[in-house]
């Protein structure tokens, strides 16, 4: 059958290869000159499957409420006079209760349990390099408080099979060494020992190579236009190329194209609850080696996530609906490397930083959209927030076999 991938991030490079793997003929579109360089770019680098529990949690209300104002708040909602920002807004305080919350993370949770074996079996059949480590993820606690709460999580990661165990102060700087330097007082982690890290933009750049060798086809700089539609099955996509217009057909169309795929979607009668969600990082050179943590960091209480990508350290964090304004706050950025100068004092060059801020395309609950629409040939893969790249793998082995007419392996809402 005749796929045509809309988006070439590494949800829709993960997709198309999948896809290839199931035996379909597949062509990705993106209106970049690449693959990976929108929301895939420079994120936190993360496979983080312990950290599965969305935003839209019980406690988060409260800090947002104390956040406001706050111009370095790690969740910072910038109201706009925008009728799908106030919606999901408000879907977003829903799935805060506890009910819908354990909900969510356990959906994420078998996902992303799938997702990292899936990986981690396309890493060895394929001997795909990415700056990936396997030395799991540290997640850091400041304040007693909210350490206490991460522990109270811990026995449903364990009774799911995760490898998570709470650490005293100092298991944590036995774990990671580096910590030691740390200038603010961390009172508790916990640690996932099996997750892991890597860079998604070179992911998603070299299995598009690969993908290229089982015979997919990539076009880039192709604007997307929209969707045709006949009856209850999509007849093609309109899209604009070197000035020119064209329509694209297909068997089976996928829309992964992240915080827009709305756009495509609602004029056919789509309506999905995908909205943006602004996140920020800065890298770093390493300056010194023993000072730079060679372990995962998230630092719970900053919302930090802090990753060692070979000669490099990638830091990232905040989440800010501000619609689709993806400019650089100075003060966003300062605010990570602020708090990270605290944690690692030595480790990199604060004065050589490349900052990036991206679209996180998020739905209030923080699982994704995935499977097949109201129309006979339209298919899903979006929405994954902030867990993108650690959704990736699963997400995309899980839509070929939908496309394939075949159950997936993982129990997850498939749409």
């Amino acid at each position: 059958m005749k796929v045509l991938v809309l988006g070439a991030g590494v949800v829709g490079v993960t997709s198309a290869w999948y896809l290839a793997k199931a035996g379909h003929e597949v062509t990705v579109i993106d209106r970049e000159s690449a693959a990976g360089l929108e929301t895939s770019f420079a994120n936190g680098g993360q496979i983080s499957v312990s950290q599965a529990e969305p935003w839209a949690n019980p406690g988060a209300p409260a800090k947002i409420i104390k956040w406001l104002g706050r111009e370095d708040a790690p969740l910072l909602f910038r109201m706009r006079a925008d009728l799908r920002q106030w919606s999901w807004g408000l879907r977003f305080l829903f799935e805060c209760l506890p009910w819908r919350t354990r909900a969510n993370t356990l959906n994420v949770l078998r996902l992303a349990i799938y997702s990292r074996a899936r990986l981690q079996a396309l890493r060895g059949d394929t001997g795909i390099e990415y700056d990936h480590l396997s030395n799991g993820i540290l997640q850091i606690h400041t304040d007693q408080k909210e350490f206490e709460s991460s522990r109270a999580r811990v026995q449903m990661l364990l009774s799911h099979g995760l490898a998570v165990s709470v650490r005293s102060p100092a298991e944590v700087i036995r774990i990671e060494p580096a910590l030691r330097d740390s200038q603010v007082r961390i009172v508790g982690a916990t640690y996932a020992a099996d997750d892991e890290s890597g860079d998604a933009h070179l992911f998603s750049e070299r299995l598009a190579e690969l993908a290229t060798k089982e015979g997919v086809s990539f076009g880039y700089d192709v604007e997307v236009e929209g969707l045709l539609k006949e009856g209850d099955a999509i007849s093609g996509v309109a899209v604009r190329a070197g000035g020119r217009r064209h329509v694209l057909s297909a068997d089976a169309y996928l829309v992964s194209m992240a915080s827009y795929s709305p756009f495509v979607l609602a004029p056919v009668g789509v309506n999905v609850p995908v909205y943006p969600v602004k996140g920020y990082s800065i890298t770093a050179p390493v300056k010194q080696a023993a000072a730079a943590p060679s372990v995962c960091i998230t630092d719970e209480n900053g919302k930090i996530a802090m990753t060692r990508l070979g000669d490099r350290l990638r830091m990232a964090g905040t989440a800010e609906l501000a619609s689709y304004d993806a400019s650089i706050s100075e003060a966003r950025c300062a605010g990570i490397a602020n708090r990270v100068r605290q944690i690692f004092p030595d480790a990199v060059d604060y004065t050589n930083v490349k900052k990036w801020a991206g679209l996180r395309p998020a739905t209030p609950s923080n699982v994704p959209l995935i499977g097949r629409t109201h129309y006979s040939n339209l298919y899903l893969n979006t929405g994954h927030g902030t867990l993108g790249w650690t959704l990736a793998c699963g997400s995309g082995a899980a839509i070929a076999d939908l496309v394939s007419q075949r159950s997936p392996e993982v129990e997850f809402p498939f749409l």
